[in-house]
């Protein structure tokens, strides 16, 4: 139980912080799990999810490959869809992980693709 609140508190806390600097720019959001990995790009003023990319859609499910492969094919992916979309400005929320592992690569391939953040 108390691994949870200090997961909470930390995705709470870096939240926070980002929304305090980031005012005008739009967010990226992951979530991961022991084996999938999702992100979207969302609008706070709005309330909306703009775009969004995951391990589970069907062209990266039926590609088999390792878990850290998969996290930059899915930046790549977002990093497109955004270009499509003419959004090129956002903040990483990385909510209550830590930047290291998939996290960090998944952000520095957003980056290489071209979002600035």
């Amino acid at each position: 139980m108390a691994r949870i609140d200090t997961k909470i508190k930390r995705k709470i806390r870096n939240r926070k912080k980002l929304k305090d600097v980031n005012i005008n720019k739009l967010r990226i959001s992951v979530s991961k799990s022991l084996k999938n990995l999702s992100a979207q790009i969302i609008d706070d003023k709005k309330n909306k999810t703009l775009v969004s990319a995951s391990s589970i859609e069907k062209e990266i499910k039926s590609k088999k490959t390792k878990k850290i492969d998969k996290s930059s094919l899915i930046a790549e992916i977002l990093a497109k869809r955004a270009k499509e979309k003419n959004i090129n400005n956002v903040y990483f929320d990385r909510g209550a992980y830590k930047y290291h592992g998939r996290i960090k690569l998944f952000a520095e391939t957003l980056r290489k693709n071209g979002l600035k953040f």
